[in-house]
């Protein structure tokens, strides 16, 4: 009896144990079960458009570990004067090179099409690595922190710009590429938005520590880039994209408008094998103009970051703290990303050259706004406003490259117009550092960055709605 009831002990408990062990897995496994359902929902986890969906997520967290440490070394930790001079630095020692660097990671990853696997992978090691060299310099803020930053901008913009060009090749049946944009970006900003009070605790046990996670979320992305599927190495069908005509081709504002003056300069500029070389501009004016006008979103977007950033931290809004000055700004430009990234897939391809005209002129009535009415309120409205236009309008302009652009040119595109972005952004951000801390006058400047922009590219926008697409290829 005795051992009958010896063996019979064991059991209840050893249930007992299991249960609380399934009790404290089943947060973690049900919420994993739950993300993965929702990135591969549609399709998507056929096609494989999930795991890039997962990888984008993975890169957007390693990315905000990276910010915080930074910008609690070079921007929190000193007063305002130093703090100011050492972001000059930063942008002096990372965005200057960057700049000219830039136009040459289109073109080189144009050169690596059977690589792009490789290519994402080799951009999460290489961060990976940065990020581990930067935890000993970013608590002394020494020089040798911003080669490395350097190096990890470079890495993060390689990675984005070959995340680009890998999308068409993982679509799904019936997804448009706007809605396919949409999901991977929501996804990166989902992330973004959980690991950076995680990133904010593990800044509290040191500054290295966020770095420490950047390394181990890197490392980890790494493996994940080799899981995307093999057609994502694939070249079929693809050539390289070209902005502008070649240097002399002269080309008439009629022909320009028809996109007859780029089929004619087309005819006589060749490829080595005797073949015409395609051009973003031979297929019409509206990937052109929509890219002008994201220029002028995204040049807002980095000149906001930085003259905000300073001003509020020097001067608060009415009522706040520097720090709750600072939190509301950042909590509204986020929300109003992520509510464009919504609307934009939800809208998906519908009259993206309408939609970027409109955003456009909102983002632009809201800065006039906040030029003649600084306070709370105007800056809190344009923080959301141009998280939620930048959002919009480039998922408009990528829904143009997919309809306009032919499937052979159509991932330089992308490559290239990215790189176009970047640069805007860095002489965005390069006017925020040496604008005086006024709020009026930065509003001011806010109005005209998107004054020039609709300008330029207003009136061809809605001139292609009208005329309609010239090479449709979305139902």
């Amino acid at each position: 009896m005795t051992s009958a009831r010896s063996h019979e002990g064991p059991g209840p408990l050893r249930r007992t144990g299991r249960a609380i062990g399934h009790a404290l897995h089943l947060p973690f496994t049900g919420t994993a079960r739950g993300i993965r359902r929702a990135t591969h929902a549609h399709g998507a986890g056929e096609s494989g458009l999930g795991k890039l969906i997962e990888l984008h997520a993975v890169n957007g967290a390693g990315d905000v570990m990276i910010t915080v440490a930074l910008a609690s070394t070079v921007f929190f930790a000193v007063p305002t004067d130093e703090a100011r001079g050492r972001v000059a630095l930063y942008l002096a020692i990372t965005m200057a090179p960057f700049t000219l660097l830039a136009p040459v990671i289109g073109p080189l990853l144009d050169r690596l099409p059977h690589g792009r696997r490789a290519a994402m992978a080799g951009a999460m090691l290489a961060r990976a690595v940065l990020a581990l060299t930067m935890s000993g310099a970013v608590a002394t803020g020494g020089l040798e922190l911003y080669p490395a930053a350097l190096g990890v901008l470079v890495s993060s913009k390689a990675y984005g710009v070959v995340r680009s060009a890998v999308v068409p090749r993982l679509l799904p049946p019936r997804f448009s590429l706007v809605k396919a944009n949409s999901r991977v970006t929501l996804a990166g900003l989902l992330a973004t938005g959980v690991a950076a009070p995680i990133a904010a605790g593990l800044q509290t046990l040191g500054a290295g520590w966020p770095l420490y996670g950047a390394c181990a979320i890197f490392i980890g992305g790494t493996v994940l880039a080799f899981t995307l599927p093999p057609k994502v190495d694939s070249a079929k069908g693809e050539r390289k994209a070209q902005l502008v005509p070649p240097h002399g081709v002269a080309v008439s504002r009629s022909e320009s408008a028809r996109g007859g003056g780029e089929r004619s300069w087309r005819a006589r500029r060749r490829e080595p094998n005797g073949e015409k070389r395609p051009g973003l501009r031979s297929v019409g004016p509206s990937v052109q103009n929509g890219l002008q006008a994201n220029t002028a979103h995204r040049a807002l977007s980095g000149f906001l970051i930085f003259f905000l950033a300073f001003l509020l931290r020097e001067h608060p809004l009415a009522g706040q703290s520097a720090a709750v000055s600072l939190g509301i700004a950042g909590v509204a430009a986020g929300v109003g990303n992520a509510l464009g990234t919504a609307v934009g897939s939800w809208l998906r391809a519908r009259g993206p050259e309408v939609i970027v005209a409109s955003v456009l002129a909102l983002a632009l009535g809201a800065a006039v706004l906040a030029a003649l009415f600084f306070s709370t309120v105007t800056v809190a409205a344009l923080s959301a406003t141009a998280g939620f236009t930048q959002a919009l309008s480039k998922l408009s302009l990528d829904a143009m490259i997919q309809r306009d652009v032919p499937e052979e040119v159509r991932t330089s595109a992308f490559a290239r117009s990215e790189t176009v972005l970047q640069m805007a952004w860095v002489v965005g951000g390069g006017i925020g550092i040496a604008l005086p801390l006024n709020g009026v006058l930065g509003m001011s400047v806010a109005a005209g960055i998107l004054a020039l922009g609709a300008a330029t590219s207003v009136r061809g926008l809605l001139g292609a709605a009208r005329r309609g697409s010239p090479h449709p290829r979305v139902a």
